[in-house]
């Protein structure tokens, strides 16, 4: 039998979202974990977790489709500012500095320095990307739109010029970009609204290969 939801259970009513929306939790639809980094006007590093994120391309180009930019953040504050970025994939072994750099957000903070990270100048961009990373994407903002009207978050278009990948992380038979050592993923809040008992948690997960379905 399957529940059906179109308004707000119950169950969930008195449950701090943060911003976000009460189906995000029921649904629980995993997206990519990363770090994204900048330059602030000071010259020191900015470093946000971030998901919520669908990566696309067609002919013209790659780019990343950011869907909760904070318009009271250092990020959207930065990327306003020098149009560049840097998204870096973090494995787990790192997870917990990534994580750390959310302790040391104020303005006057090194933030990548300050979570015991490595900072090194992008090629194409100014701004900095995270070494122990092993997806660096430099980015070039495209445009943003609000979602719906006089919301606090937009959505962003990134354009990706310029990767870098860790040559371990190319070959799935070594480290690889899935399972254990690949992309983590943020999974929202999983909630069941039948048995909520007003207490959740986000999980961080991978992705373990299934099955081969296509050549190219």
């Amino acid at each position: 039998m399957k529940r059906k939801y179109c308004a707000l259970p119950n169950s969930m009513k008195n449950m701090e979202m943060y911003g976000f929306h009460w189906m995000e939790f029921v649904v629980q639809i995993p997206s990519p974990l990363y770090l994204i980094t900048s330059y602030k006007s000071n010259g020191l590093t900015n470093a946000c977790m971030q998901s919520w994120t669908t990566f696309t391309g067609g002919k013209n180009g790659f780019y990343a489709i950011v869907s909760a930019v904070s318009k009271y953040g250092h990020l959207y504050q930065t990327l306003h500012e020098t149009k560049e970025a840097v998204i870096n994939f973090m494995s787990a072994d790192i997870y917990d500095k990534c994580m750390a750099t959310i302790q040391h957000n104020k303005f006057d903070d090194d933030e990548i320095t300050l979570a015991g990270l490595t900072a090194v100048k992008a090629d194409m961009i100014n701004a900095p990307m995270i070494e122990e990373c092993f997806i660096n994407l430099e980015c070039k903002f495209k445009w943003e739109k609000e979602i719906s009207d006089g919301d606090n978050y937009v959505l962003m278009c990134l354009e990706i010029i310029n990767v870098h990948i860790d040559e371990r992380h190319l070959d799935e038979s070594d480290l690889g970009r899935t399972g254990k050592t690949g992309i983590l993923y943020n999974i929202h809040h999983p909630i069941n609204p039948e048995k909520f008992k007003g207490k959740a948690h986000d999980y961080v997960g991978i992705i373990e290969k299934l099955r081969d379905y296509a050549e190219y």
